[in-house]
């Protein structure tokens, strides 16, 4: 086993062995990167877009809206290679830089690769370790789900999530290394070093607790689902960029009139371990840290998690939520547009804490493929069984194996199963 401090000096290692440059770079300077009146492009076709989207819902209360979204209309894969030493499984783990990683080098999955960039569209080196999930044997796979991305930044984006048994004595690359269960808990208990991607991998491997005593059965569950599936629902139409009310190009920038929620920008990249060595790209911005909250207790001696119906503009479906969920923590109890219920639960419950006892706050990373700088608080707290908490129809106790199994079924979203896991990474299979 590895002193969590070693693994954390290997990384640091990685960092200043790999140079890393990453610049801010005007929209319309981007090299490869077209800006036309309906989208921002690459001019290969691929990759993905940014593009104008106006959002009609019941179900918020700006009941009409517009924004720029991430059109990547292709599945990735995000897939962990897994095996058994000395008799406990091990996971084959990437030290990846990313342009918008706040700390230049996080641990991904052994695979993080879109469509494109398997295709080497980029004309870059082959994705490592690729072929082990793409000609996977059935035998092999312990788990291979489709899994709904940021439902707030993407137009129906969704990606593979793989773990993958081998039994060969690989010969790893430099910036990859095995690590145990173990290992991981030390780690998601630290800011910023497992990446979304990979805790998304590991929300889908969760194991069930033996003993699960739900307040409410499944039937009862889908049954209230179903009932707010039918009574909300959500309308997209692609306008183009130029047309959206509230949003200008700025300063080489895309971003809202009044500075808030989020700003597409420009980079500029020089690397020399990734499969091409230099590339400009626009990402996303958000305004400021985000926060993701679960209230838990237990009932019947059994953990319960507090999961809210859930809309997101980017997703086909109807899901579920955290209890609490905003990319933007800082203002998000002065918006207006924000559910009065939520900003209830975030003032009692998570920033003052007399009602609640924090058991789980780390900060996690969104994904730096896409996403500059962008983070959010990751709480747990837990409340007595005693507490009488101030709930609407669209708020639900499930159990901890009932949470499992709407993950399985693709239903929780990413925010959601983040947290889920970070509470739970000791139970991985």
């Amino acid at each position: 086993m590895k002193k969590i401090n070693n693994i954390s000096n290997w990384l640091s290692s990685i960092k200043k062995k790999n140079f890393f440059l990453v610049k801010k770079k005007k929209l319309s300077n981007l090299k490869k990167w077209k800006i036309s009146k309906n989208n921002i492009h690459h001019q290969s076709g691929k990759f993905f877009k940014i593009i104008g989207v106006k959002i009609k819902s019941n179900y918020f209360k700006n009941s009409t809206w517009e924004q720029p979204l991430v059109n990547q209309n292709e599945i990735g894969i995000l897939g962990i290679l897994r095996r058994k030493y000395k008799n406990k499984f091990e996971y084959l783990i990437q030290a990846k830089i990313e342009p918008g990683n706040i700390n230049t080098v996080q641990f991904s999955p052994t695979v993080q690769a879109t469509k494109s960039n398997m295709n080497r569209v980029h004309s870059g080196k082959k994705v490592k370790y690729l072929n082990f999930f793409k000609n996977a044997k059935k035998r092999n796979i312990s788990i291979s789900l489709l899994q709904s991305e940021q439902g707030e930044r993407y137009l129906f984006k969704f990606n593979k999530n793989m773990i993958v048994d081998t039994d060969k004595n690989l010969k790893i690359g430099n910036n990859y290394i095995w690590l145990t269960k173990y290992e991981l808990k030390k780690l998601i208990n630290k800011n910023n070093l497992l990446n979304m991607d990979c805790i998304s991998v590991f929300s889908c491997a969760i194991e069930k607790n033996i003993l699960d005593l739900p307040k409410y059965s499944l039937i009862e569950i889908k049954k209230w689902f179903k009932k707010l599936d039918k009574k909300y629902f959500v309308k997209r139409k692609i306008l183009p960029l130029s047309k959206l009310k509230n949003w200008k190009f700025n300063k080489g920038n895309f971003c809202h009139k009044n500075d808030k929620y989020f700003s597409i920008v420009g980079v500029t990249v020089r690397a020399d371990s990734r499969e091409v060595s230099m590339w400009d790209q626009p990402m996303i911005r958000e305004k400021n840290i985000g926060l993701s909250g679960f209230i838990v207790k237990k009932v019947n001696s059994t953990y319960h998690y507090l999961v809210r119906f859930s809309l997101k503009p980017g997703l086909k479906n109807s899901g579920l939520s955290c209890t609490v969920r905003t990319s933007d923590m800082k203002n998000c109890l002065k918006n207006k547009n924000y559910p009065s219920l939520m900003k209830d639960h975030i003032k009692k419950y998570f920033t003052n804490t007399t009602n609640s006892k924090i058991i789980y706050n780390k900060i996690q990373s969104d994904e730096g493929g896409r996403f500059f700088h962008s983070r959010s608080k990751n709480i747990v707290v837990q409340i007595s069984e005693k507490e009488k908490i101030k709930l609407d129809p669209g708020y639900i106790w499930m159990s901890h194996n009932q949470i499992l199994h709407f993950v399985k079924k693709g239903i929780f979203n990413i925010e959601a199963r983040i947290l889920f896991t970070c509470f739970n990474i000791e139970k991985i299979l």
